[in-house]
């Protein structure tokens, strides 16, 4: 059964946490405030020290009463040994794991739940694209190894992600079954035009029935911005419609920027596929940066004023099997925050020109050549549209 296109919401607040030092403190504190409930749903999740922090504070609410849910995905939890488990599974927390992998579950094995999401009490909402590993944060160092952003939400969207939890956490008491997405157009709400851009917010998400719900909010956000489109992402491997949206809008004047990856990256070969594209965006005035200083993992876009913040990818792997999750806002506050994010992104990446791209060497062309077509065969292999 198709799940619900969450509004617009009014009277939300934003509060913008960049890596793992901001967020995972603020995160901490919120939970070992909590008096109800902790619900987590999380993909990537791995023993360590991180962890170690957030288990004794889910398991010192559980002790006091606090209804704790987590909602692990089966594969990317994989590293989070059991004696982590038990200690949750003893103090009352209630835990289940996403799709595990099975011996005969073929294709099916390849679903996963990628979302990000910590709800306290029904009142905050933290989303964005981090997992529970010593990469984001590390409670000794100062500078996290991924750059990543999670924002704080309150108000009344908090519902709707508090639902969109809810509808998961029973799909995944069940045996799943796996099908492949219906790619059904269905009617995005348009943001609001009126008044001042504050608080406005909604969920935006994809799952089997509503797959392509997250992507038509990403071309409509696209199509109709007039002054700039910056897009951060890991993985870059982008569907052909999003090309073509990204070209139109450069050739129409808008200030169209990539925010990628450099060569700090925990997948080169994606990187390497994705370098294809350069060329063609280049030539039609796309703006490309690679980030420097380390692995660049988050997944935020700017669209003059709408945002987007979540656990997407924009990728067609990522839209063909993933569930995934975003926040949208329009908040005058939250947009100088995350214009700020970038703009000091941009000072500390390497950007490409399509001159550069002309004169690469042969092992360069070489590797992007390799991976483009072994990624092309990925595609054709599982039969995902481009």
């Amino acid at each position: 059964m198709a799940g619900p296109i969450y509004p617009w919401r009014d009277d939300n607040t934003y509060s913008l946490l960049i890596d793992g030092v901001a967020f995972m403190p603020r995160m901490l504190q919120c939970m070992a405030a909590a008096q109800q409930a902790i619900d987590l749903e999380l993909y990537l999740v791995s023993s360590g020290e991180t962890s170690a922090e957030v288990i004794r504070v889910l398991v010192a609410a559980a002790e006091r009463g606090v209804a704790v849910r987590c909602l692990l995905d089966g594969f990317g939890s994989a590293q989070l040994n059991s004696k982590e488990r038990e200690q949750l599974q003893e103090a009352g927390v209630q835990l289940r794991f996403y799709n595990p992998l099975r011996w005969l579950g073929g294709h099916g094995n390849f679903h996963r739940d990628h979302r990000k999401l910590l709800l306290v009490d029904k009142q905050h909402a933290f989303v964005g694209g981090a997992g529970l590993t010593d990469d984001f944060y590390q409670p000794q160092q100062l500078q996290s190894h991924w750059h990543e952003v999670m924002l704080e939400v309150q108000g009344p969207v908090v519902d709707d992600w508090q639902d969109l939890f809810e509808r998961q956490w029973r799909i995944s008491g069940r045996r799943l079954r796996w099908q492949p997405p219906r790619l059904k157009r269905v009617r995005v709400p348009a943001p609001p035009l009126a008044g001042e851009p504050v608080g406005h917010g909604r969920v935006s998400y994809t799952d089997a029935s509503e797959h392509r719900e997250i992507m038509q909010a990403l071309l409509a956000a696209i199509g109709r911005s007039e002054q700039r489109l910056w897009l951060a992402t890991p993985y870059f491997l982008p569907s052909w419609p999003v090309r073509r949206a990204l070209k139109r809008a450069a050739r129409r004047g808008v200030d169209v920027r990539l925010l990628l990856c450099g060569s700090i990256t925990d997948n080169p070969a994606v990187r390497y596929a994705g370098q294809r594209f350069y060329r063609g965006l280049l030539k039609a005035g796309v703006r490309i940066f690679e980030y420097q200083p380390r692995f660049l993992h988050l997944k935020m876009v700017l669209a003059d004023d709408w945002v987007s913040i979540g656990s997407c990818n924009f990728d067609h792997w990522n839209m063909h099997w993933n569930l995934e999750a975003n926040q949208q806002a329009l908040d005058v506050s939250l947009t100088t925050a995350v214009t700020a994010s970038f703009n000091q992104d941009f000072a500390q990446s390497q950007e490409w020109t399509y001159a550069e791209w002309l004169q690469l060497p042969l092992w360069h062309r070489a590797k992007i050549s390799l991976w483009a077509q072994l990624n092309r065969l990925v595609m054709l292999w599982f039969n995902i549209r481009r």
